[in-house]
């Protein structure tokens, strides 16, 4: 059997997403992003997604901790709203910015629940609040982002990804192999062995866009079309990258890029930071807030002004 084709990703073709903000601007136009997870011990999951959305461009961050001894503030990024997990979820979606006619501002992310997007996942635990929750947000018409244990919980519930194939909003699944594996029922060697067509087979599983991690990670959206990117390093084998990535994949389409345009810009920026880190001689020890810093000032570099 033939393999799937893979197309490279260049910084020209995700550069070409974004646009420059228009100097009457306000946050009510960048979207509103909502990262829930951060059980006991793993709050820190969900505080680098929530700050990695906000340093991305979200225009607010909500962060809902499931942890017993949850902060009520972020002291490094206290522009960060923290909440219970269950406080975040209610109150979600959050009312979309009342903008005056003929406005020459841009339009947030489409839906009904707009600007408004859901990170779900990073710490999240396997608990039976924590898959209340996913089970309660799977239910809401906005963008999902589903990471971590949230796909580990996919993995484990078959009316769990029944209902996925119901929803009309789009979702963004993002396994690293272990994961992918759990959830395609086969071993990580087979996986590892043919990754775009393990992609596309997740695709298929739990009908949305699929970033499947690792080494030139493979993305592959609804409409059958994989991507291969280019950037990212040995360095970047350490605790929080994919909470970064996944706060990164919400601030993208909360400023109202589609899915899998979202997708591509945050994959390949978020290897991209690595990248230049490694060039400073940082590839040992490199950290996921590191990461963060980097990929904003790329994102400046490449964004129009």
């Amino acid at each position: 059997m033939a393999r799937p084709l893979l197309t490279t990703l260049t910084q020209k073709q995700v550069a070409a997403f974004l646009k420059p903000r228009p100097a009457d601007s306000h946050k009510g136009l960048f979207g509103t992003v909502t990262v829930i997870g951060g059980a006991n011990g793993m709050a820190g999951a969900a505080l680098l997604a929530g700050r990695a959305a906000l340093k991305m461009g979200a225009g607010s961050v909500h962060v809902g901790l499931l942890a017993d001894n949850a902060p009520s503030v972020d002291v490094n990024v206290p522009e960060l709203m923290m909440h219970s997990a269950a406080d975040a979820l209610k109150q979600l979606p959050h009312p979309a910015p009342l903008l005056k006619e003929k406005t020459s501002l841009p339009s947030p992310a489409e839906g009904k629940a707009e600007g408004n997007v859901l990170v779900i996942g990073c710490g999240l635990g396997q608990s039976l609040a924590a898959q209340k929750l996913l089970y309660d947000a799977i239910q809401l018409d906005m963008p999902l982002v589903l990471d971590a244990d949230a796909l580990n919980l996919i993995a484990l519930r078959p009316d769990l990804r029944s209902m996925l194939h119901a929803r009309k909003a789009a979702s963004i699944f993002t396994p690293h192999p272990g994961e992918a594996a759990r959830l395609l029922a086969c071993s990580v060697e087979e996986v590892q062995k043919d990754r775009a067509r393990a992609a596309l087979s997740l695709v298929t599983k739990l009908g949305g866009s699929v970033v499947l991690k690792g080494a030139h990670s493979v993305c592959a959206s609804p409409n059958g079309k994989l991507h291969l990117n280019p950037t990212g390093n040995a360095g970047m084998s350490s605790a929080g990258m994919g909470d970064v990535l996944s706060g990164m994949l919400g601030a993208f389409i909360a400023q109202g890029l589609n899915a899998d345009e979202a997708m591509l810009l945050a994959v390949y920026l978020h290897g991209a930071a690595g990248d230049a880190l490694a060039k400073q001689n940082a590839t040992l020890g490199m950290s996921a807030t590191e990461v963060t810093e980097w990929a904003r000032f790329l994102l400046n570099q490449i964004c129009p002004q």
